[in-house]
């Protein structure tokens, strides 16, 4: 076993894992987040994407060992209990979700790809958007109502500090 501490939302914990141990399992059993989804086990799906130290990452693919130190988001710190983050309503209003499995892995990954675009105060074309998403799976939706919610959150989020 060894002895690391992780800043999960902001809750700090000093917790004994094995080595070979996932940050997946690690957040989904000792921190109960459920919006951590492991849906190929093989980084291939992105459902398990987090912030680690404000990067997207495969939660999958990291040994929580890896993560000592470090500070981590999931879904759950973006928007809160009611999903308010712009993206998490812009999902909800242009149906960028269906059965919602991948829908924490998209947030996650789509984020920072959101705020850039707010900051630099551009609207990117739909094969961007597309590109930020790559490493993301969906089955349900056919990817028109996630692209069209990352337009939707942008265009909030320019419209708020125009």
């Amino acid at each position: 076993m060894t002895e690391i501490t992780l800043e999960v939302n902001g809750v700090t914990k000093a917790l004994d894992v094995e080595p070979r141990r996932l940050l997946a399992d690690v957040l989904r059993q000792e921190f109960d987040l459920s919006g951590v989804h492991i849906g190929c086990a093989h980084g291939a799906c992105g459902c398990c994407t987090v912030h680690l130290d404000e990067t997207p990452r495969l939660s999958c693919l990291t040994f929580a060992v890896q993560c000592d130190g470090s500070s981590i988001k999931t879904v759950e710190a973006m928007g809160g209990p009611s999903a308010d983050h712009l993206l998490q309503q812009a999902f909800k209003s242009e149906h960028g979700l269906q059965c919602g499995y991948c829908t924490p892995g998209f947030i996650m990954t789509l984020v920072p790809f959101v705020d850039e675009m707010i900051a630099s105060r551009r609207m990117p074309e739909n094969d961007e958007i597309r590109e930020a998403m790559s490493g993301n799976i969906c089955r349900c939706t056919g990817y028109h109502g996630i692209v069209a919610a990352v337009r939707k959150a942008i265009e909030s989020g320019l419209g708020e500090n125009a």
